[in-house]
């Protein structure tokens, strides 16, 4: 798993280096939450409500169970980097899980964002540990998020 991340992350900065940058409002499309003991795959949809700060939404589905995540994100560009974004922020989470209560969390995360020159496909991996807030559920720091997304302004 590390090394696919290392892989991941080196292949968006190449890129980010390759390609213009081009700016985007908004995106849809796909995103996958991935635990230690849990992958959530299902719908991810992101907002620009400035240059800088981002609000995303979340639905993912797993066998037994649902998560509904809210994030706010700071995004900034790296110099000399077009198209490649960092960013971080917070947000919460609910699993919503068959047979057992429900699990409330907040999700730090921390990641990078690279929009492809000319192609309306957006990319993003980061690291979203879990803080659990509720008495049912474990925290996990080894959590983290993937996706992919059309873009539109």
């Amino acid at each position: 798993m590390k090394k696919t991340m290392i892989t991941l992350i080196g292949l968006l900065m190449f890129a980010g280096v390759t390609f213009a940058q081009t700016s985007y409002k908004g995106a849809v499309g796909l995103g996958i939450d991935v635990y230690d003991n849990a992958t959530f795959v299902g719908p991810s949809a992101k907002y620009f409500f400035s240059s800088n700060h981002v609000g995303q939404a979340d639905l993912g589905f797993e066998d037994g169970a649902t998560i509904i995540t809210t994030l706010y994100s700071y995004h900034d560009q790296f110099s000399g980097a077009p198209g490649l974004r960092w960013y971080a922020g917070i947000g919460p989470s609910i699993i919503l899980v068959d047979d057992f209560d429900n699990i409330f969390a907040l999700r730090p995360h921390a990641g990078l964002d690279f929009k492809i020159n000319g192609v309306p496909l957006v990319v993003n991996f980061d690291w979203r540990p879990s803080i659990v807030i509720s008495d049912a559920g474990d925290g996990e720091a080894g959590a983290f998020g993937f996706g992919i997304k059309y873009a539109f302004n």
